[in-house]
């Protein structure tokens, strides 16, 4: 049986924090980042435009993230890109749910925001016997 989209979704829900990976020129970079997850399955979170995963993702928005609990990991690649405007006001709500300081950061000059779309996931869950190793590609 391969993991579903609404699996891995309530794993995601059960978290608050994941680690990005991103490209830079130099090699890759990772950073914690606060996540919150869309009813579409995208995962947004926030950062400054002054840090390297800003530009890191400004530039090439390829990029990782990695959630897990004990032995149990979920990995995700896809695309992030920075969300602004109209898009931003719909969605910075699903964040401000889960993060409700967000509200505060949201006034911090240089605030941005970004919508990561996931292209292929893996959960993985060593605490079982045999372990559980599913993948899965989203369009």
């Amino acid at each position: 049986m391969a993991i579903t989209v609404t699996e891995a979704a309530a794993f995601l829900h059960l978290h608050r924090y994941a680690a990005l990976s991103t490209i830079s020129g130099a090699g890759p970079q990772s950073a914690v980042v606060g996540i919150a997850l869309t009813g579409d399955f995208e995962i947004l979170f926030d950062t400054l435009t002054s840090t390297r995963k800003y530009a890191n993702l400004r530039a090439n928005p390829s990029a990782a993230l990695l959630v897990w609990t004990g032995q149990a990991t979920l990995q995700l690649e896809g695309d992030a890109r920075e969300i602004a405007g109209a898009e931003l006001e719909q969605r910075r709500e699903v964040y401000f749910a889960k993060f409700p300081d967000g509200r505060e950061r949201a006034a911090w000059p240089g605030i941005a925001y970004f919508a990561f779309q996931t292209r292929w996931l893996r959960f993985s869950d060593f605490s079982l016997d045999p372990p559980r190793i599913e993948e899965l590609r989203l369009p």
